[in-house]
């Protein structure tokens, strides 16, 4: 399954931007999605998911939304109040499964199916 994630750009602090990951089947809307990031230098860390729930990032609670369009195969990721630390290619990742466990959100290895990553620049 090929994750198509688009939306990034650059934006000011305090600004907006809304990601999308579409794929060509239901498989991100039945199973997990998630969204990741990574930074220059930095590893790669969870943003948030939704599968049995929603999932954030302490770091991006209250300022970011994930949500499905399931009769378009897509998942978003509504960033809002954007600071310069949110900087970073963001990653949308699903799996087939409906994680019950709820550390399995966090972990990249969990998640199958990755997409190409979209620049997200947020200048000060």
């Amino acid at each position: 399954v090929q994750l198509q994630a688009s939306g990034g750009g650059l934006v000011q602090t305090g600004g907006s931007l809304r990601l999308s990951c579409t794929a060509p089947s239901n498989t991100i809307t039945r199973g997990t999605t998630g969204w990741f990031r990574q930074a220059p230098g930095k590893e790669r860390e969870f943003v948030a998911a939704t599968g049995r729930g929603s999932y954030y990032a302490e770091s991006v609670k209250d300022r970011f939304t994930i949500s499905t369009d399931s009769a378009k195969n897509t998942v978003y990721l509504q960033m809002n109040s954007l600071k310069p630390e949110d900087t970073a290619v963001y990653y949308c990742a699903a799996d087939d499964r409906t994680f019950s466990t709820r550390s399995f959100y966090f972990q990249a290895k969990q998640y199958f199916y990755w997409g190409q990553g979209t620049q997200v620049t947020v200048s000060s």
